[in-house]
């Protein structure tokens, strides 16, 4: 056996044992996206498994958002007063290498149950406070239409929600599943639903996917983007405005470009704070401001998500303020409202 062949051999006993830790899936939608000519494929970078993921860290955690420490019934996660989350399933029909939840999604892992569901949805119901729920998971769109009608009406008749909320990966990586029924079934009810779309890279939105979006936009259903900063993905100001500009194209305002988790085994996506500003930096004053989303941490062990974006005013002693525009030159402000 020649050296290459080692080689070849140890590569994949290396994903084996990725795979055998963490889910893997890819939809024949995406797998035409692939490029196997280019190494730096954006598209095989976030969904095919890399033997880097076997690597993990001291400070890398199980459940790095805290998830668990929320959850007062299955299902719900109940972090921030006014809203919670409703994880339905915990299956996707694809599976992000970079995934927060990467330890409680896969084949096998079960999601409500009937009676499971009806104690979550009694919970939002004797919780006046709750006026937002965040379908999730998993992957809520992985539902059959049918399932999601019956909980968007279900949800409808409590009084004090006020917006219901879906998380998904759907329309970019498995486009096909928005079809007139899963859009009917988003608007079974009279309560304001909003669609927060996951994407990282422009090549996502190949003309499937965009026929999807249009289709949900059309419908009167509001599309949000949200997406992660990846190192070899989208780590550079040319490829965060080329998706930002494309998802506003396509009718998706730029909500949250979120820093990388401490999940297991996700080092190598992972930027350090400075580097993010610095890009954010780097958007601001080149791009329309419909292209600026927040750059947002969530704090590790459950303690919400913040804002992280660098800072362009700074104050000073005598009340007074000096603030930085966008190409790094500082300006002195005399705060009128200081006395």
């Amino acid at each position: 056996m020649g050296a290459e062949e080692r080689d070849r051999d140890g590569s994949i006993a290396a994903l084996k044992k990725v795979a055998a830790q963490f889910a893997v899936s890819v939809t024949p939608h995406l797998q035409a996206q692939i490029d196997p000519a280019d190494p730096k494929d954006p598209i095989a970078r976030q969904f095919l498994p890399d033997a880097a993921e076997l690597v993990t860290h001291e400070h890398e955690r199980t459940d790095p958002i805290g998830d668990e420490a929320h959850s007062p019934v299955a299902g719900i996660v109940h972090r921030y007063p006014d809203r919670v989350l409703l994880k339905l399933v915990n299956v996707c029909p694809v599976y992000c290498r970079f995934c927060f939840r990467r330890e409680m999604v896969g084949p096998g892992s079960k999601g409500l149950g009937a009676e499971q569901l009806d104690a979550a949805i009694d919970y939002i119901a004797r919780h006046p406070a709750i006026w937002e729920v965040i379908l999730t998971g998993g992957d809520p769109l992985i539902v059959s239409p049918r399932r999601l009608k019956d909980v968007i009406e279900r949800l409808n008749a409590i009084p004090h929600l006020g917006v219901i909320r879906i998380h998904s990966r759907v329309p970019v990586v498995d486009p096909a599943r928005i079809n007139d029924e899963m859009v009917a079934a988003l608007k079974s009810g009279d309560k304001a639903v909003w669609l927060l779309l996951h994407a990282n890279h422009a090549r996502e939105f190949v003309p499937e996917a965009v026929a999807a979006i249009r289709r949900l936009v059309d419908a009167g259903i509001p599309v949000l983007g949200q997406s992660v900063l990846l190192r070899g993905v989208n780590d550079s100001p040319a490829a965060l405005t080329d998706l930002f500009r494309t998802m506003v194209a396509n009718r998706v305002k730029p909500h949250y470009l979120h820093h990388g988790d401490l999940a297991r085994g996700t080092s190598h996506f992972r930027l350090s704070l400075e580097e993010g500003q610095q890009l954010m930096r780097r958007l601001r004053g080149h791009t329309s401001g419909l292209l600026q989303p927040t750059y947002i941490l969530d704090i590790p062990g459950g303690h919400g998500k913040v804002p992280v974006g660098p800072a362009y005013a700074e104050p000073r002693e005598d009340g007074s303020w000096t603030v930085s525009d966008p190409w790094g030159c500082s300006h002195h402000y005399d705060d009128p409202a200081v006395g």
